[in-house]
């Protein structure tokens, strides 16, 4: 018994005539690169665990170090950029990008603080060199973002300059 179905029910019909916006939209928000993304995380995520449990894992602080310096290390190969031309990511992509380039520096300043509070002062060349390593790093990335050719330096300069006048300006256009 087999049913046939007419032409109508098996055309392919989006809901409500919806255009092909919404597939646009999915395809942009789509991770294309799922591999890249989980070592990306994978490894930053790895060299936090390993710091916060290393007392609980081993009672070697060698190992627990050179552990963390390899995790932190791989992280650089990952997350290199392509020289075989440029890589079209998605949205999502660059988001989690960007979030694990950020969030993770700042986690291994708090570890600096904590060490100092918590007086485990062995494990303060492991958090620098943690900072070290995910704050060049993500200082890389944010020059490659903004310009290879510009200074970090005279940008933050140049656009507090350009406050100041304004505020300058607007303070003296109102006392006028």
């Amino acid at each position: 018994m087999m049913r046939q179905e007419s032409s109508d029910e098996a055309e392919d019909v989006s809901l409500f005539d919806a255009d092909d916006e919404g597939q646009r939209k999915s395809k942009r928000k789509r991770i294309r690169h799922p591999v890249a993304c989980f070592f990306h995380l994978f490894f930053r995520i790895s060299a936090i665990v390993v710091y916060l449990l290393c007392e609980f894992l081993s009672n070697s602080f060698i190992a627990c170090f050179v552990t963390i310096i390899l995790l932190l290390s791989c992280d650089f190969w990952t997350v290199k950029p392509s020289s075989q031309g440029k890589r079209v990511s998605s949205e999502a992509e660059s988001k989690i990008f960007w979030l694990g380039l950020i969030i993770c520096p700042i986690l291994w300043v708090i570890f600096v603080f904590s060490t100092f509070f918590s007086f485990k002062l062995k494990w303060l060349a492991v958090v620098i060199m943690g900072v070290a390593l995910q704050g060049s790093n993500l200082y890389g990335y944010i020059k490659c973002k903004i310009g290879s050719g510009k200074n970090l330096t005279s940008m933050a300069t140049s656009y507090l300059g350009r406050q100041f006048f304004k505020t300058a300006m607007k303070k003296e256009n109102t006392e006028s």
